[in-house]
């Protein structure tokens, strides 16, 4: 059965819109792992110094 022009622009553009948005999704969640590990990192040296605080006196 062949599809009319219409319909093959359509279906492209939909494969087009939904690949830009699993990329999205995907950029989205490496920043928010960044974040996490960046955060995770700074509690962690906090915790340190607090017990580099304590055991100083």
């Amino acid at each position: 059965m062949k599809r009319s022009r219409n319909e093959v622009g359509r279906w492209r553009m939909q494969r087009q819109v939904s690949r830009r948005k699993a990329r999205w999704l995907e950029a989205q969640s490496r920043r928010n792992m960044r974040i996490h590990a960046i955060r995770k990192c700074l509690v962690a040296r906090q915790r340190n110094s607090l017990l580099f605080a304590i055991y100083e006196f």
